[in-house]
């Protein structure tokens, strides 16, 4: 015993280890999902020549988590790429919301702050800008 306390929280290097692992499998399984999804439907379009001159959007249904997640349901292989896009883009926000609760748990209240308005702000740009 070194006469110190006991530390208190996770130590810097299991929070990047943490982080680390969970950004690594976060993208490792939006691509697993987003290639179960693009395979079918590569298999089943890969005949149809795309048109450059007109823009063709998302289509219906696929451009809100409830119509991704019903296509998901309905096993539409387009809906399943939609949600590793999906996942793609929460891997990073889940990061900031863990670190979130990292630099609570070591007492950090300077980082708990920084962080707080970082995922804020994160959460306000997906809500289109539009007030909470």
């Amino acid at each position: 015993m070194s006469g110190q306390p006991p530390r208190r929280g996770w130590t810097d290097e299991q929070v990047d280890l943490f982080i680390g692992n969970l950004l690594r499998y976060g993208v490792l399984i939006a691509a697993a999902v987003t290639l179960v999804g693009g395979v079918p439907y590569l298999l089943m379009y890969w005949h149809v020549l795309p048109t450059y001159h007109t823009f063709h959007g998302v289509p219906a249904g696929l451009n809100s988590l409830r119509g991704v997640l019903d296509g998901v349901r309905e096993l539409d292989s387009r809906a399943v790429i939609q949600l590793g896009v999906l996942l793609l883009i929460a891997t990073p926000i889940a990061r900031v919301g863990l670190s979130l609760f990292a630099f609570a748990k070591q007492r950090d209240w300077t980082y708990v702050v920084v962080t707080t308005v970082v995922l804020g702000i994160l959460l306000w740009s997906f809500s289109g800008g539009r007030a909470l």
